[in-house]
């Protein structure tokens, strides 16, 4: 009797395994094969895919590949690829082409996008999308994206969801933006030589959840210049129990 009760443990223990979501790491990488000494056109990338539970992991594998497709290109839109590899080869096709009708031309194109899972609980699963491109000009341009998921639908959770008021937030997140970047409460927001769009405060298109709490990042040019680079706010999850939804 303790042996089937042992099995049939043991084949609970299988099944529930094979039901959990899971990531693997995945590598990509394309190079020119076009002649080069110095600062070779290269693009690499490496992504979190989920499996194991086909539903959710299908949600959440689209959306990063739509992502990740919105970054690597050239041109006036993405690419048409629908696989990661086909996305590489056809940036890689756009600056065999540019050199190829300008052999005189130094083009030290470079492509690099690393992925990975940096929160989970039960009710959020974050991915981060770290980016950066360089096709020509004085330089590239980095930044940060961040993916927010329901683990149990797999479906992507939109800033605004994640808040009870979402005005209400606004403004709180204004204070203590303000507190920590020294803008006085009766001046503009860009009194300081912010670059915040209309003269209003809004919130970033990058939320992450941390072990610290919640970060508010603001890629460059989204809140400042170039120059100036990123701005970041951390907020407790203490201090955010009035505004919070999830966690």
């Amino acid at each position: 009797m303790n042996k089937f009760l042992t099995l049939a443990i043991f084949v609970l223990f299988l099944t529930s395994c094979k039901n959990e979501l899971t990531f693997k790491e995945e590598h990509f990488e394309k190079k020119s094969s076009l002649p080069c000494e110095e600062n070779c056109p290269e693009v690499t990338l490496t992504v979190p895919v989920a499996e194991n539970v086909p539903i959710v992991a299908d949600s959440i594998n689209k959306k990063v590949f739509s992502v990740v497709r919105e970054i690597i290109y050239f041109g006036e839109k993405p690419y048409p690829s629908s696989d990661y590899q086909g996305l590489l080869n056809s940036f890689i096709a756009s600056y065999d082409e540019m050199k190829t009708k300008n052999p005189k031309e130094i083009f030290g194109w470079e492509g690099k996008i690393e992925g990975k899972v940096v929160y989970e609980s039960d009710s959020i699963l974050n991915i981060k999308i770290k980016h950066y491109t360089f096709t020509g000009g004085a330089h590239g341009y980095s930044g940060i994206r961040s993916l927010l998921f329901d683990p149990k639908t797999g479906k992507n959770i939109p800033n605004e969801f994640l808040f009870r008021d979402l005005n209400q937030f606004k403004a709180f997140a204004e204070g203590k933006f303000r507190t920590k970047y020294k803008i006085p409460a009766e001046e503009n927001i860009n009194a300081t030589g912010l670059m915040f769009e209309n003269d209003v405060f809004e919130l970033p298109l990058s939320i992450f959840f941390t072990d610290k709490g919640l970060l508010l990042y603001y890629n460059t040019y989204e809140a400042a210049s170039y120059a100036d680079g990123p701005k970041e706010l951390v907020l407790t999850y203490a201090e955010l129990k009035p505004y919070l939804l999830v966690k």
